[in-house]
């Protein structure tokens, strides 16, 4: 049986098209997928995240744990509300999963992990805590008594939309950049988000979740679904787990360098083995310039040798396909290369794997 959201009664009322979504029943558009997509990139558009799973973790140690837990530097948080995208690595320096952390107080941490890996990030967390002796209580807070529902607001209009149906977080809010989160009595509030657009991500009690996606609706918000999220996330350059990466592959492969500290003394679980191996590939984007879509699996082939497509699609945005791919490191931005789809070799520019954000496209 299907896993279901605190919003599936309200993804049906809407007439949303729901799919499996790796075990849970999740909309995929409500409509028009495209419309959705451009709602995000113009205006205003809400997706349920709920399947997602916020993981508070608590203690005297939890510096020390989180230290020793991830690829990034947890020290780089000092400001209460501060978060910090990472991966969480094996011992062969694969990404178990990549998660954003809050730092609430020296005492109080909240992570965010993904949806189908939230099981085996726990059972990780948890082992690895025993292990090191550590004093921190990890807690999910996805399924139980105090679960949370998670609403992204995303786009142009976000800010405002959510200060019309909230009004009592805009003093809190209005001064958030990008990567901090505020908390407003039950709500905790954070400008993140998974789409290239400004915004919230907000998370709520449960029970109250549905009548908050019923405000933002009837405040104009667009409902979006995993069509439209996937399509801005690639535009955005952001990566999918189970997709860009996975248990076997290095965050230096999957263009998450940037997200791993390893110059200083801090040890952490993978860091022996990325010092080892370093960086084999290079994760960058590419635009077809033939007729055709791009997907995932597909074989790039360069000077270099043959590389493959992790994410691909049809971008609303650019009106173009695009993707982002593993390829031979020599492999430079602007370079011609050829993608192999069903049998023929398509002619394909190496970019930026930043397609669009803010509204703009950047190609």
């Amino acid at each position: 049986m299907l896993k279901k959201t605190v919003l599936n009664n309200a993804h049906r009322a809407m007439q949303a098209r729901m799919v499996d979504f790796g075990g849970w029943d999740m909309p995929v558009n409500y409509g028009s997928q495209i419309e959705e997509h451009h709602a995000v990139r113009n205006d205003c558009g809400m997706f349920d995240v709920s399947h997602m799973c916020p993981v508070d973790v608590v203690g005297t140690d939890c510096r020390a744990f989180l230290s020793r837990l991830v690829a990034n530097d947890v020290a780089k948080l000092q400001t209460s509300g501060k978060a910090l995208y990472s991966a969480m690595l094996n011992e062969a320096g694969g990404v178990i999963d990549d998660l954003i952390i809050y730092f609430l107080t020296e005492t109080r941490f909240r992570i965010v992990v993904n949806a189908g890996t939230a099981l085996k990030d726990l059972a990780w967390m948890q082992t690895r805590a025993a292990e090191w002796q550590l004093d921190v209580t990890i807690t999910q807070r996805r399924d139980g008594a105090n679960n949370l529902g998670i609403i992204a607001v995303q786009g142009p209009h976000a800010r405002a939309k959510v200060w019309e149906v909230l009004p009592q977080a805009k003093a809190a809010t209005e001064g958030l950049k990008a990567f901090f989160a505020a908390e407003v009595d039950q709500y905790f509030i954070a400008s993140t988000g998974y789409t290239g657009e400004d915004g919230f991500e907000i998370m709520l009690p449960a029970a109250e979740a549905e009548v908050m996606w019923n405000k933002l609706h009837a405040a104009s918000v667009a409902p979006c679904g995993l069509g439209a999220r996937d399509t801005l996330r690639l535009e955005a350059g952001m990566n999918l787990y189970g997709q860009d990466m996975d248990e076997t592959v290095s965050p230096l492969d999957a263009g998450l360098a940037w997200t791993v500290a390893t110059k200083d003394e801090r040890d952490f679980v993978g860091k022996a083995a990325l010092l080892a191996n370093g960086q084999q590939k290079q994760f960058l984007g590419l635009i077809l310039l033939d007729k055709g879509v791009l997907r995932g699996h597909q074989k790039v082939i360069t000077a270099q040798g043959e590389g493959e497509i992790t994410s691909g699609s049809f971008s609303p945005t650019l009106q173009q396909s695009i993707a982002l791919a593993r390829l031979p490191l020599g492999v430079a931005i602007g370079d011609e290369v050829e993608v192999d789809i069903r049998g023929k070799q398509l002619k394909a520019k190496v970019v930026k794997p930043v397609f669009a954000r803010n509204g703009k496209a950047l190609i």
